[in-house]
């Protein structure tokens, strides 16, 4: 037990952020999202766009593809890897600015490097879409943190299994894993706001949160032409949530471990029930993932 106790000091000495710049922390954060993103961007170089036939550099307008799904999806990915990447450099101890210069741009970065490589693929293109939804992403971390020195809003992320994943597998996902991250129709991607952070003299629960949501359904491809062509009787429709939700954030511990777990997995809309609207009908939900 005394070792044991030992142990959890010492990991809690280490997640704890720095007071002053740690070099080395730093260092270690710089020169492994570096790594990491080289890393990335060769595999998917070699392993993901080599399928596909290569092009000229050229640009695509697909904004008006699969309901704008994939432009929130890319605002939740920027968003949350500028938090990360700010909250690391907090841990080495860099200045706010720092944070935000270096950090909370992550996510931007990131995903322009990729959109450059989707820019040479046949199959996709350069889309300024895309890279408006990154910019939105990481605006809404940057913009908090200026305006509150905190995140009161958080973009979060929910999924369900569908139907149209076993029709389309090609583009929505053969298993669970990829249609997690393909399939547009089981994504809700919500606005999620902590209420005690904006009436701070009140007695609400620090955890509650109250969510509005965005998802949509009846897509077997981008584009709905494409859709009728396959023959489908799937009507796309936009879909509109209301539910609660917890901030993880905010749940009591002394354990700088837990609390890091809680962090990551605070990226997750917690199901609650929920309220859905859509043009054909109004939906009330026991429990929504």
């Amino acid at each position: 037990m005394s070792t044991l106790s030992y142990s959890q000091s010492r990991l809690n000495d280490f997640l704890t952020p720095s007071d002053t710049l740690n070099k080395p922390r730093r260092n270690a954060v710089v020169i492994g999202e570096a790594s990491l993103a080289g890393i990335s961007l060769i595999g998917l170089n070699q392993l993901w766009y080599s399928d596909f036939d290569r092009s000229k550099f050229h640009t695509v307008n697909d904004n008006s593809e699969w309901l704008q799904m994939d432009k929130i999806g890319h605002a939740f990915t920027s968003y949350q890897m500028g938090k990360h990447g700010a909250q690391l450099l907090n841990w080495s101890g860099v200045d706010k600015k720092g944070q935000l210069i270096y950090g909370a741009t992550l996510g931007f970065g990131f995903l322009t490097a990729v959109e450059v490589l989707d820019g040479y693929s046949q199959e996709w293109g350069f889309s300024w879409g895309d890279i408006a939804a990154n910019a939105a992403g990481t605006g809404l971390y940057i913009g908090q943190e200026l305006l509150w020195n905190e995140q009161r809003i958080a973009l979060k992320y929910s999924f369900h299994q569908t139907k149209y994943a076993d029709l389309n597998p090609d583009k929505l996902g053969e298993n669970l894993l990829e249609q997690v991250l393909k399939d547009y129709n089981g994504q809700t991607y919500w606005l999620s706001a902590n209420l005690r952070s904006f009436f701070k003299e009140s007695k609400i629960p620090k955890w509650l949160n109250i969510a509005v949501g965005y998802g949509a359904d009846g897509m077997l491809y981008g584009s709905e032409v494409i859709d009728n062509q396959m023959l489908t009787t799937n009507q796309r429709v936009r879909q509109y949530y209301l539910s609660f939700d917890v901030n993880l954030n905010a749940i009591r511990t002394d354990s700088k471990f837990l609390r890091s777990i809680f962090d990551i997995f605070n990226m997750v809309k917690i199901p609650f029930p929920t309220l859905e609207i859509n043009k054909n009908k109004c939906v009330f939900h026991l429990f929504y993932n």
